[in-house]
C-alpha cells in the first residue's frame, strides 16, 4: 500500500540532500584547485546555468507528472527509439556513479573520524554498508524517506550554518578578492562546468513527482525553492573556505578541503565537527540518489514502463538491480579519483538534459512555456557540456575516453535488449492505458 504523499518541504529536503552531498563535502577541493580564489563565483555560474535547465523541469514537471522524471518528457517530445532507450540506461549510470561519489565521500570521513586507516578494502566495507542501510530506509516507502531526509538535511544545515557564522568573522580580505583575468575567470568557467553536477539533485524532485502532494504546483516550487536553498549554501561556505585558508592549503587537503578550513576559526574541533556534518550530507545524498534516481531509472531502462504501483521496494522484486547499481558504484569509486569520478557523473547528467531541453522545444504549446528561452537553456547546456569535454580532453584524457565508451556502450546494449526482448517505452499516458485506469 503506498504510503502518504510527501509534503513540498519533504520533497525539498530530498532535492537539497542530493545537492549538498555532491559537492560541498565531495569535490570543494577539486574546484578550489581549479578556481583559485575564483570558487565562489564557479559556484554562481554553476547556479545560473542550474536556473536554466531548472525552468524547463519546473515547466515539464508540472504538465507531465511522472516518477520516470526527464525520461518521460523525452518520450512526450521525440518518442519511443533507440536513442531514448539509450538515454534511459544513461540517466540510471549517472545515479551510478553519483551513488559512487556519495558513498565514496561518506567512507572518507567515517574512516577519518573514527581514526581507522584509509585502506581500500575498509573503503569498501564502509561503501557497502551506508548503501545497504539506506536500501533498507526505502523498502519502508516514499513517506519513510521522506521523514529521514526532514531530519538530516536540517542537521546537515545546522552544521554548515555553523560553519559559515563562525567563519565570516575570520575571513581574509585579501584571500577572497577576485581574480578577473582571463586565465582565471576561465578556470572559474572550468570548475562551473564540473560543479554543474553539484545542482542536480532539482531532477529528482521529477522522478518523485507522483508521491508530492498537489505536484502540479508543488514541483516547481520544490524545485526552485531546493536551487535556491542550495546556492545561498554554497556560496557562502565558498566565501568562508576560500576566505579562511590559503588556496595552497585548500589544494593540498583537496580530500577533506572543508574540514580543513574549518581549523582557523573552530580549532581542533573544526575537523570533527565537519566531518559530522559531511556524514549527514552524504549519506542523505545516499539515501536520495537509492530513492529517486538508480530503482527508478533502473526499473525504467529493464522494463520500459513504470507502473501505476510502482514502489521503491520493487528493488526487492528486481534484486539483480540493486546488485548492479552497487557493484558498478564501487567500481567506479576504485577506479577513478574524486575529479574524475564527479566529471563522469556530471557528462551523463548533461546528457540527459540536453535531450529533456530539445524535447521540451517542441512541447512548449503544452507546457506554456517561452520557446526562445527554452531554446537559449539548450544553448547553455550545449556550451557547458563542451566546456567539460574540451577540459577534459586536456586535463585527463581517460575520463574522456570512459564518458565516450559508456555512451557508446549503452547504445549497443539498448540496440541488441530492444531487439532481444521487443521492449518498448511508454510514457505515462501509454501505461496507464496498458493497465485500463483512467
Amino acid at each position: 500500500m503506498r504510503g502518504k504523499k510527501l509534503s513540498l518541504w519533504e520533497a525539498t529536503s530530498i532535492a537539497v540532500g542530493i545537492i549538498i552531498g555532491a559537492s560541498i563535502f565531495s569535490i570543494l577541493g577539486v574546484g578550489a584547485e581549479i578556481a583559485g580564489r575564483d570558487l565562489p563565483l564557479a559556484f554562481i555560474l554553476s547556479s545560473l546555468a542550474a536556473y536554466s535547465v531548472a525552468y524547463n523541469y519546473a515547466k515539464l514537471g508540472s504538465r507531465f507528472v511522472s516518477n520516470a522524471g526527464p525520461i518521460e518528457f523525452i518520450l512526450r517530445g521525440l518518442g519511443d527509439n533507440e536513442i531514448t532507450g539509450t538515454l534511459a540506461f544513461l540517466m540510471w549510470m549517472s545515479y551510478v556513479v553519483s551513488l559512487s561519489l556519495f558513498a565514496n565521500a561518506f567512507a572518507g570521513y567515517f574512516l577519518a573520524l573514527v581514526g581507522a586507516g584509509q585502506h581500500p578494502l575498509l573503503f569498501g566495507l564502509v561503501e557497502v554498508a551506508v548503501v545497504a542501510i539506506f536500501t533498507a530506509l526505502n523498502f519502508f516507502g516514499s513517506k519513510a524517506v521522506g521523514r529521514a531526509e526532514s531530519f538530516i538535511v536540517l542537521g546537515k544545515l545546522l552544521v554548515l550554518g555553523v560553519f559559515v557564522l563562525g567563519g565570516l568573522w575570520t575571513i581574509n580580505p585579501e584571500y577572497v578578492t577576485p581574480q578577473l583575468d582571463p586565465s582565471h575567470v576561465m578556470g572559474a568557467v572550468y570548475a562551473a562546468t564540473i560543479f554543474f553536477l553539484s545542482y542536480t539533485g532539482f531532477g529528482l524532485i521529477t522522478n518523485a513527482s507522483e508521491d508530492i502532494e498537489n505536484p502540479e504546483k508543488n514541483v516547481p516550487r520544490a524545485i526552485y525553492l531546493s536551487l535556491l536553498i542550495v546556492t545561498l549554501v554554497y556560496v557562502s561556505i565558498a566565501v568562508v573556505a576560500v576566505g579562511n585558508l590559503p588556496i595552497e592549503e585548500l589544494v593540498r587537503a583537496k580530500e577533506y578541503a572543508l574540514a580543513e578550513a574549518a581549523k582557523p576559526f573552530l580549532g581542533g574541533l573544526g575537523f570533527t565537527f565537519i566531518s559530522l556534518g559531511a556524514l549527514f550530507s552524504t549519506s542523505s545524498a545516499t539515501n536520495a540518489t537509492l530513492y529517486g534516481g538508480a530503482n527508478i531509472a533502473y526499473a525504467l531502462a529493464k522494463k520500459g514502463e513504470l507502473p501505476p504501483v510502482f514502489e521503491r521496494k520493487t528493488w526487492f522484486s528486481a534484486p539483480e538491480g540493486l546488485y548492479i547499481t552497487a557493484g558498478l558504484g564501487l567500481t567506479f569509486a576504485l577506479l577513478f579519483n574524486i575529479e574524475g569520478i564527479a566529471a563522469i557523473c556530471s557528462a551523463t547528467f548533461l546528457l540527459v538534459y540536453i535531450f529533456a531541453i530539445a524535447s521540451h522545444l517542441k512541447l512548449t504549446q503544452e507546457t506554456g512555456a517561452n520557446k526562445l528561452f527554452v531554446s537559449l537553456s539548450l544553448v547553455i547546456v550545449l556550451m557547458i557540456f563542451s566546456l567539460l569535454m574540451y577540459y577534459q580532453w586536456i586535463t585527463d584524457r581517460r575520463v574522456f575516453y570512459t564518458i565516450w565508451i559508456a555512451v557508446l556502450s549503452f547504445a549497443l546494449i539498448e540496440l541488441i535488449y530492444r531487439r532481444a526482448t521487443g521492449r518498448k517505452l511508454l510514457n505515462r499516458q501509454e501505461t496507464m492505458s496498458k493497465y485500463g485506469i483512467e
